[in-house]
C-alpha cells in the first residue's frame, strides 16, 4: 500500500483525493492546508472546476491525520508520496523539501511560477533518489492519448495543421490575482503548450497576441508555433469569457488522409474522425487525465521505474515556451524559444 500525503486542499487537492480514494494501491494518510478548517477535513465552500468534477466535502479524519504545517507532512514516516496541490508560486520549497526527505513527489501544474523556479525543482529532482513528476494531465486524458498515438503511428499520414482551444471564465480565489496565477496564459494555456510540445517537440519560435481581462496578466492568448518545415499549429487559451459561458476544450487536427476533431462538450461522441467522405465516432478508452496521471505515477513508485511520460525537464520547457509567448505579445514580433 502506497501512503499519500496531500498538501493543499483547494479544488485540485479535492480532485486528487477523490482519485486516490478509488484506487486499491494507495491510501491518503495525511493532509496539510494552511486553513485549519480544511486541515481538519472540512472542504466545504470551495469553488468548482472547468470540467464539472466535484470532490468530497468532508474527509474521513478517523483515518487521516491533518496539519496546518506542510513540513510536518513532508517529514512524516507515514507518507511515501507527497502530492502538492498548492497555488503555483508556492511549489518550490515543499517540492525540494519533500525530495530531500526521500519522498516521491507529484506536483500540480504549472510546475512553478517562472522558468527559473522550475529549473530549481528540476535540479532537485535530478539529485534526488526518489521520483518527481509534474501533473500534466492532458498527456493522460484518453482522447489526447489517442491523438498522440495517431501522430506517432502515422496511420493517417503526417500532421498538416492543428488547432487547440481552451476557453472559459476566470476561476474564483487566488487565480484572479495574476501575480500568483500568471493569468490564463500560464495557468490554463499551459495544458495546450505542454501537449503541443509533447506531440511535435520544441518549436523554433512563437508568434502570439493577447490581452488582459480578469487578472492583470494575459487572460486571452492566441499563438502560432513555428516549426521549420513542420505543420501549422495554433492554440487559443482564455479566461476572457463572460460569466455563464461555461468551458470549451477541443482540438482539430488535419492529417494528410483524415481530420480528427475532439470536443469535450460533444458527448458521448467527443472524438470524431473524418475521411473518405465519412464521419465516424472513434472508439477509445474513456478516462480523465487525473486518474491517468496518478495511476501512472503510483505504478512508477510501485515498480521503481522513473517516470518518463512527463518529466521535470518537460515542465521547464513548457514554462520557457510560455515565457516566449509573453515576450511575443509584448514585442509584437516572433520570439525564439
Amino acid at each position: 500500500m502506497i501512503r499519500v500525503g496531500i498538501i493543499g486542499l483547494g479544488f485540485m487537492g479535492m480532485i486528487h483525493y477523490k482519485v486516490y480514494s478509488n484506487l486499491a494501491e494507495a491510501r491518503v494518510t495525511m493532509v496539510a492546508d494552511a486553513d485549519p478548517k480544511r486541515a481538519a477535513g472540512d472542504l466545504s465552500g470551495g469553488w468548482g472546476g472547468n470540467i464539472g468534477e466535484e470532490g468530497s466535502s468532508t474527509l474521513p479524519m478517523d483515518r487521516i491525520r491533518g496539519t496546518t504545517d506542510w513540513r510536518e507532512l513532508v517529514n512524516s514516516p507515514d507518507v511515501d508520496v507527497v502530492d502538492i496541490c498548492l497555488p503555483t508560486p508556492f511549489h518550490v520549497e515543499p517540492v525540494t523539501a519533500a525530495l530531500a526527505a526521500g519522498k516521491h513527489v507529484l506536483c500540480e501544474k504549472p510546475m512553478a511560477r517562472t522558468p527559473a523556479q522550475a529549473r530549481q525543482i528540476a535540479a532537485a529532482a535530478e539529485e534526488a533518489r526518489s521520483f518527481f513528476m509534474p501533473a500534466m494531465c492532458m498527456r493522460f486524458w484518453s482522447e489526447w492519448e489517442w491523438l498522440k498515438r495517431a501522430v506517432v503511428e502515422g496511420h493517417y499520414g503526417k500532421v498538416k495543421s492543428a488547432t487547440f482551444h481552451r476557453l472559459g471564465v476566470c476561476p474564483a480565489g487566488w487565480f484572479q490575482d495574476g501575480k500568483l496565477s500568471g493569468g490564463a496564459l500560464l495557468d490554463l494555456h499551459v495544458h495546450d503548450v505542454d501537449f503541443i510540445y509533447h506531440l511535435f517537440g520544441k518549436p523554433q519560435g512563437v508568434f502570439s497576441r493577447g490581452y488582459s481581462k480578469a487578472t492583470g496578466q494575459i487572460d486571452h492568448v492566441v499563438t502560432q508555433y513555428l516549426f521549420d518545415g513542420g505543420p501549422l499549429i495554433y492554440a487559443e487559451g482564455s479566461w476572457g469569457a463572460s460569466s455563464g459561458y461555461g468551458f470549451t476544450m477541443r482540438y482539430t487536427v488535419n492529417f494528410e488522409r483524415a481530420t480528427v476533431d475532439f470536443d469535450f462538450a460533444r458527448k458521448p461522441d467527443t472524438l470524431m474522425l473524418y475521411g473518405d467522405g465519412k464521419a465516424q465516432s472513434v472508439e477509445h478508452a474513456r478516462h480523465d487525465g487525473y486518474l491517468g496521471e496518478i495511476s501512472y505515477f503510483l505504478e512508477c513508485v510501485k515498480t521503481g521505474q522513473k517516470p518518463e511520460r512527463v518529466t521535470a525537464d518537460d515542465g521547464v520547457m513548457g514554462l520557457q515556451i510560455i515565457e516566449a509567448e509573453k515576450k511575443s505579445i509584448e514585442s509584437g514580433t516572433v520570439e525564439m524559444v
